[in-house]
């Protein structure tokens, strides 16, 4: 397998293209997207687990109800959630996206992103979709057009074989804020030349959703418009993956790199973030522990807080991993920092070292860091994904409708 460049482009048959239509007050900042495949593709999608449901996704869960789709057309500013006209809006946004693709509108897949409650100007869509221009090697504009928050773009594509016939999978996703997904604001948008059953597809991304986007968190908040769509065109024309076997798990394997590194993209792009937090929990009894564990001390507010400070606050870990209703026995819990400056460890069976602090703030001083838990029980490896927090995210969230 090989890290390629072309994100949602990087698949043989498909196109993108973006427009800045005013759904967003600022003029130099694109703000609509549409992504389109030559070819009819078989899809797949998960959605947010919140109750409430932005009328986009309600939308896009009817017409994949036959697991195929050839578009996604996703305007940033707007999450068309909660709002009047939501469901009028969304199927006019997606007839929209037909007019210019010339499909089925039933083909295709709608997305929003951004603020809750307003009405979205839906004129604005429709006369902005037509100047699209569908580009191949233009995933980047799709992939700026659907930031809201996010400081960079996030994308990642592979190449690899199947059958002797080299393919190719790619995605863009966009997310910082809002983040703590259950299926955090997170859209992800993966295309794929490979030849595949949808039902397959469907089984793969339900797979892999709960070992990468599941397992990263920012702030704790699950948002109403989370959604991870897969579409596959198969114009590779390699051979029809319609069991499980050799070739769907070289499928899976893909499928889980680019989806794992957008998700820690999104982790590390984390509003108002300085760091990326990984917490590997190792030595567990099983994978359901681990995860438990590790998910409570990515998320846990004051942990979070020390990491911005630099501070090897270690108690808080053990205080994260007390209450996150997974059994483990804090009598013998081991606990290390780790970054690109060293390594130290700061407890040993549950209780505190004596450790040099200046060197441990040297360690945590740097953008990327790693907690290290071993609970010596069993075998069981976990990691889960978050970010310090700071200052700056309650000022992004304090001025984010403004």
């Amino acid at each position: 397998m090989e890290l390629i460049q072309g994100g949602v482009c990087a698949s043989k048959g498909f196109l993108a293209g973006a427009v800045h239509c005013g759904v967003r007050k600022s003029q130099s900042k694109l703000d609509l997207a549409v992504i389109y495949s030559k070819k009819p593709c078989a899809a797949a999608a998960v959605y947010t687990t919140n109750q409430v449901k932005a009328d986009c996704l309600k939308l896009t869960k009817e017409h994949l109800s036959n697991g195929k789709a050839q578009a996604i057309i996703c305007n940033s500013g707007n999450a068309n959630a909660c709002a009047p006209f939501g469901k009028e809006n969304a199927l006019k946004e997606a007839v929209a996206c037909a007019k210019l693709t010339q499909l089925d509108t039933e083909d295709v897949i709608v997305a929003s992103t951004g603020v809750i409650g307003q009405t979205l100007p839906i004129e604005a869509i429709e006369q902005g979709a037509m100047q699209i221009e569908l580009k191949e090697n233009n995933s980047l504009e799709a992939a700026q057009a659907i930031m809201t928050t996010d400081t960079k773009t996030k994308s990642c594509a592979v190449s690899f074989e199947l059958d002797g016939i080299r393919v190719h999978l790619g995605g863009i996703c966009k997310g910082s804020g809002m983040i703590h997904p259950n299926m955090g604001t997170m859209l992800a948008f993966i295309t794929s030349d490979v030849d595949i059953e949808s039902s397959l597809l469907e089984k793969a991304l339900q797979e892999i959703t709960k070992k990468t986007f599941n397992r990263i968190s920012v702030d704790g908040d699950t948002s109403t418009n989370d959604m991870c769509v897969v579409l596959a065109n198969g114009m590779a024309k390699n051979k029809l993956i319609q069991t499980e076997g050799e070739a769907y798990d070289t499928l899976k394997k893909a499928l889980h790199t680019v989806m794992e590194n957008l998700a820690i993209q999104i982790a590390s792009d984390g509003e108002g973030a300085s760091r990326l937090l990984s917490v590997t929990v190792y030595d567990a009894q099983s994978e359901k522990q681990a995860e438990k564990l590790a998910k409570s001390v990515a998320s846990s507010t004051l942990f979070k807080a020390a990491m911005f400070g630099s501070d090897a606050n270690w108690g808080r870990v053990l205080c994260a991993m007390g209450y996150s209703q997974a059994a483990f026995d804090p009598e013998i819990v081991d606990v290390t920092f780790a970054s690109k400056f060293g390594k130290i460890q700061v407890c040993q069976s549950g209780k505190a070292l004596d450790f040099d602090e200046e060197q441990a703030k040297k360690i945590l001083q740097t953008d990327s860091v790693q907690v290290l838990i071993d609970l010596h029980q069993g075998d069981e490896v976990v990691t889960c994904w978050g970010c310090d927090l700071t200052y700056d995210y309650v000022k992004i969230n304090g001025d984010y409708r403004t």
